[in-house]
C-alpha cells in the first residue's frame, strides 16, 4: 500500500505545481507586457504558500482522487490590471494564453525526456496502459494504484517515466480544458480580442460564465471536447515512445 500512496502522492503534487506555473506565467507576461500587479502582490514565484486556494488545491483533489481515483484542483489566480498593458487589445489575451502554453511546453519538454530514457518500449506501453488504467475509475482505487506501481517498480528509469507521463498528463488536461471560450477560463479572453465584443456583453458572459461552463461540462457537447484532449494527449504520450 505505500508505493500507490507515494506514487498518488506525486500525482497530486505534479497537478499542483502544474497549475502553479499556469498562474505564474500569467504574472510573468503581463509583468512583460507592462502590469506590475503580480510582482508586487509578490505571486511570481513557485512557493505553494502564495498559491494555494485551501478548497480547489487541497479539499477538491484529494476528494476527487479517493472517490474516483481522478483529481482536478485550481490555485489561486494571480491577479493583474489590464488597463496596465501596453497592448490593449491583445495584451490581455497574450496574459490567458501564457498559461496554457506554459502547460503545453511542459508537456513537450517531459515528453522529449521520456523519449530519451533507457527504458524499453514492451515496459513504456505497460506504464502508459496503466496509468490509463487509474484514470478510468474502474475497480477498487488500491488496486489500479498498484497495477501501476508494479509497472514502475522495475527500474529508476521506470519510476520516471511514470512520473514524466503524469507531468504530460496533467499539463495537455490544463492547457486543453484552459482553452475553452468560457468564463473564467483562458480562453474566454482569446474570444474577447478576436471578436472585439463590446463591453456590456463581456460582461454578460463572465456573469454567466460558470453557469454555461457547468452546462457544457453535463452536457453532450463534453464528448467532442474530451475526444480532443484525449487526441491530444495520445499525439503527446505518442513522443514518449
Amino acid at each position: 500500500m505505500s508505493q500507490e500512496i507515494v506514487l498518488a502522492g506525486f500525482y497530486i503534487i505534479i497537478l499542483l505545481y502544474s497549475v502553479i506555473i499556469h498562474e505564474v506565467s500569467h504574472g510573468v507576461m503581463a509583468l512583460w507586457l507592462g502590469d506590475l500587479t503580480a510582482k508586487y502582490a509578490g505571486r511570481l514565484n513557485l512557493n505553494p504558500v502564495h498559491h494555494i486556494d485551501p478548497i480547489g488545491s487541497i479539499v477538491v483533489p484529494l476528494v476527487m482522487m479517493f472517490t474516483t481515483g481522478f483529481a482536478f484542483g485550481w490555485a489561486k489566480p494571480v491577479p493583474y490590471n489590464p488597463y496596465n498593458l501596453r497592448d490593449q487589445k491583445w495584451g490581455p489575451a497574450w496574459v490567458a494564453l501564457a498559461g496554457p502554453l506554459s502547460n503545453f511546453t511542459i508537456a513537450f519538454v517531459a515528453a522529449v525526456i521520456a523519449k530519451m530514457l533507457p527504458v524499453a518500449l514492451a515496459i513504456k506501453l505497460d506504464v502508459l496502459e496503466r496509468f490509463i488504467g487509474v484514470l478510468s475509475g474502474v475497480g477498487d482505487w488500491s488496486e489500479r494504484w498498484g497495477h501501476l506501481a508494479q509497472a514502475v517498480a522495475g527500474s529508476g528509469g521506470s519510476i520516471l517515466f511514470g512520473l514524466l507521463v503524469m507531468v504530460i498528463f496533467w499539463n495537455v488536461v490544463l492547457g486543453m480544458f484552459n482553452l475553452l471560450p468560457i468564463p473564467p477560463l483562458d480562453g474566454s479572453k482569446l474570444m474577447y480580442s478576436l471578436l472585439s465584443l463590446r463591453t456590456e456583453t463581456v460582461i454578460m458572459f463572465e456573469q454567466l460564465g460558470f453557469i454555461l461552463l457547468l452546462l457544457v461540462i453535463f452536457s453532450p457537447l463534453s464528448t467532442p471536447i474530451m475526444r480532443l484532449i484525449n487526441a491530444v494527449l495520445n499525439f503527446f504520450f505518442g513522443l514518449t515512445l
